[in-house]
């Protein structure tokens, strides 16, 4: 069949037609590989001409080669649904109200088995129709900010997040929960951190790792987790809520200063780094793991701050790294770079004048550990004590992305860069830790006799 198709700009559309199939037609498919049934599904804007889109049986998608295509039969053709039948959403005067703030995503959708398409569902009717669970823990209200993909939030989002955060605790909000897209959530968890402060009631943030058009989605379970916890927890604090463990168990409550996403699949993505998470949290209760979080209150005041200054970078530094990475910031009129150094944190004597040049044109330059785990420890080794008189600043056990935002904030508000340094090294949000607990660093190697054993007994 491929050779009867190489000429055609849109090889697919053509198969399509030869065949008298259309898009949502429900159809098995026959290549070279086997049979497929499913749904033809409209292909994205940037998806190549050259495969044909289906949604399987068991709610996967897959694209199949044109030219492994030999027979297409057609059993119906679905219409396209894209409107989620509202249902009103119970009003309990005994429940708390919370806040659904929206920047992009999909909170939570609902599968049109008719057509294969996957259904955005963000009003409070769309959610109790999605997810009905939601209603035994409070009334809901929702509110859309952004329209964005993780990898597009940034000071424009992360302000206007915060200032309607402050928004909604000063009119009596019992809870906010943020929807956010996984890729960068943990940068968004720290800033918040620091641009609203003293919050009287749970921030929570919730994404998903899984779309709700496959069978292992965690949407709705991660929704309602966040939910729970916005409606009842006493952790007043900016939180992400996801997964525990792979399974549908639990989920954890990480400190949005001292967590990272760590896979890029995985339903357990996000993990404390150095610390342990504050709370677990299932349909029925929060338990907290840990008890230095800050409380609940019934007061209104919050002290929202959204300085932010653009011009900062974050270096990850590797062997053989030029100095033209340094100068170029420098040029570019750069007033912050924060360096993920090997080790204990360290870079080349190369680098060195590109340093000392930054110094000299009163740029920040903080240094951290690109191990993620562990401190910054530049007075033990010769290297680091040469980059301290250079005027690279030791940041803790700040993790990278969290030193980031933090120094982007503090640049935000002051030029004088004592003052900086006194901003970046004083703890707000648990983002410094006094010291890193025995149970903070646990990272399992598959294969050995012990953890095999452990793996065994926890294994679902």
């Amino acid at each position: 069949m491929s050779d009867n198709y190489k000429g055609y700009r849109d090889p697919a559309l053509r198969v399509l037609k030869d065949n008298h199939v259309q898009v949502w037609s429900d159809v098995e498919l026959v290549t070279k590989q086997g049979g497929f049934k499913g749904i033809i599904l409209p292909r994205s804007e940037t998806a190549d001409a050259r495969h044909i889109v289906m949604k399987l049986r068991n709610g996967y998608n897959i694209g199949i080669a044109v030219d492994t295509v030999e027979t297409i039969k057609e059993f119906s053709r679905k219409e396209a649904h894209y409107k989620i039948p509202e249902k009103d959403f119970p009003y309990d005067p005994k429940k708390p109200k919370v806040k659904l703030l929206g920047t992009g995503g999909t909170i939570a959708s609902r599968l049109d088995y008719r057509t294969g398409a996957v259904i955005p569902a963000f009003s409070p009717g769309e959610l109790y129709g999605s997810v009905p669970e939601l209603a035994d823990y409070c009334n809901l209200e929702t509110q859309k900010l952004y329209g964005v993909f993780s990898e597009n939030m940034g000071p424009e989002q992360w302000i206007g997040t915060a200032q309607a955060i402050g928004e909604e605790i000063r009119k009596g909000i019992h809870g906010i929960v943020i929807g956010h897209g996984t890729d960068v959530m943990h940068h968004t968890s720290a800033i918040l951190s620091f641009m609203v402060q003293n919050s009287p009631v749970p921030i929570v943030m919730v994404g998903s790792q899984r779309s709700s058009d496959r069978p292992s989605s965690d949407a709705a379970l991660n929704l309602i987790h966040a939910v729970n916890t916005a409606a009842k927890s006493d952790i007043a604090e900016v939180m992400v809520c996801m997964f525990g463990p792979t399974s549908d168990q639990y989920g954890l409550l990480h400190r949005g200063t001292r967590v990272r996403k760590m896979h890029s699949s995985y339903r357990s993505t996000f993990r404390t780094i150095s610390d342990i998470p504050l709370a677990m949290v299932d349909r029925d209760k929060i338990t907290p793991l840990r008890h230095d979080y800050k409380h609940r209150r019934n007061d209104r005041d919050v002290t929202i701050n959204t300085a932010f200054e653009e011009k900062v970078s974050i270096v990850y530094y590797y062997p053989n790294m030029q100095p033209d990475i340094i100068d170029s910031l420098i040029d570019n009129g750069y007033r912050g770079i924060v360096i993920a150094g090997t080790g204990l944190g360290h870079v080349n004597k190369p680098v060195y004048p590109a340093l000392q040049r930054a110094r000299d044109k009163g740029i920040a330059v903080y240094m951290t550990v690109q191990t993620l785990w562990g401190y910054v420890q530049m007075y033990v080794y010769e290297t680091g004590r040469e980059m301290m008189q250079l005027g690279v600043v030791p940041a803790a056990n700040l993790l990278p992305e969290v030193a980031y935002v933090k120094l982007c904030w503090a640049l935000g508000q002051t030029d004088d860069l004592d003052k900086v340094k006194e901003i970046m090294l004083t703890p707000i949000a648990g983002e410094i830790t006094e010291r890193e607990p025995y149970n903070g660093y646990l990272i399992y190697q598959g294969g050995i006799p012990e953890v095999e054993e452990f793996l065994r007994g926890i294994k679902r």
